[in-house]
């Protein structure tokens, strides 16, 4: 080292003090590049024997990248308080702000925005497990939910009319199993003259295949004496898959075969058929917010010589605790009706329900 020249200590004493120079500029500059310094060939009054040095490269170290500055104590703080709420949104707007107006301290904000999505990946993963465990472990007795629906009215006056609505649904959520229970009862008369009478119950397991697809069974009766039979049998099977997976916003599909038996009444009573049909269903709901519901639940079975499709929509109202106002408009459609003229009954309701 005693051998190199003048200009080299000059040289990299001027790199030094350029890089200090740059570390004290403002932190909003690009990070420099890395500066290369090439040394002359010494001068030619040197000593023979001390004329052996080559041509040397020198890299100096970049100075310190503007990024790695810490965040100041009451940024950092803000974000630490809003990553204990839990919240993706709460934390999102903080680090935005944070960003805005702390631009240098991208590094110690990413770090913190890492962590904070870690945490919450593993408050669900948790919560997940301990679903599932309490799932695994409730009985067939557990964790059914439920409603009672019931309407009715009675008008007397130039005409006489009665009409009677009942309705119950019974769900059931498992580790790999739903159930679905439900039923419904219309009845009215006016004048004398019965208009409708006509009831149905169902019960539907399904099997999670995943997240959405599932299997189902189906197993319903049905009698409505205004469309002219006295029972109807229908067993059916297939898959159903969750369009829409969302509490506020759910859109099931359903299709398999079905057997349908049926006694007819009239001229026909007594007589039974039982048929092959193809079924489709659709369970559909929206909850724009927290006091108002609408849904749509529609069925529609495809046979050799007769269609028939039922739909039922309703909209809730929400009054107090588990009590809320429901108006639904029910349609039955039968295309083949043996000795009955009608083929379309419609049904509108208003009524009370309860939820427990």
């Amino acid at each position: 080292m005693k051998h190199l020249p003048r200009a080299f200590f000059l040289a990299l004493a001027c790199s030094r003090s350029a890089a200090g120079a740059q570390t004290t500029s403002s932190l909003a500059q690009p990070e420099p590049e890395i500066p290369i310094l090439w040394l002359a060939p010494p001068p030619e009054d040197i000593a023979p024997e001390d004329q052996q040095l080559p041509m040397m490269t020198l890299l100096i170290p970049p100075p310190p990248n503007p990024n790695a500055v810490a965040l100041p104590p009451a940024a950092r703080a803000l974000l630490e308080e809003a990553m204990q709420k839990g919240s993706p949104e709460s934390f999102a707007a903080v680090e935005k702000l944070a960003r805005d107006t702390y631009p240098t301290g991208g590094a110690q904000i990413d770090a913190l925005a890492a962590e904070n999505s870690a945490k919450i990946a593993e408050k669900k993963a948790a919560d997940a497990r301990a679903k599932a465990d309490a799932l695994a472990a409730a009985s067939f007795l557990d964790n059914w939910k439920g409603e009672l629906d019931l309407g009715g009215s009675y008008t007397t006056g130039a005409t006489d009319a009665l009409a009677i609505y009942g309705a119950f649904k019974l769900n059931r959520e498992g580790l790999r199993w739903r159930q679905a229970l439900s039923g419904r009862v219309d009845y009215s008369k006016s004048g004398g003259v019965l208009s409708t009478d006509k009831d149905t119950a169902a019960y539907q397991p399904q099997y999670k295949l995943s997240d959405r697809l599932y299997a189902y069974g189906l197993g319903q009766f049905d009698r409505d004496r205004i469309l002219g039979f006295a029972y109807r049998f229908t067993e059916s099977a297939g898959f159903g898959y969750t369009v829409l997976p969302a509490p506020t916003l759910h859109l099931d599909l359903e299709a398999g075969p079905a057997v349908r038996e049926t006694r007819y009444l009239g001229d026909l009573e007594g007589y039974r058929e039982t048929r092959l049909a193809g079924r489709g269903s659709v369970n559909f709901l929206w909850k724009p917010n927290a006091t108002i519901q609408l849904t749509e639940v529609a069925a529609i079975y495809f046979e050799s010589d007769n269609s028939n499709i039922t739909s039922t929509t309703a909209l809730d109202t929400k009054l107090f605790g588990p009590l809320k106002a429901r108006f639904s408009y029910n349609i039955t459609y039968e295309q083949d009706t043996p000795n009955v003229a009608k083929s379309l009954d419609t049904i509108t309701t208003a009524s009370l329900v309860y939820s427990f």
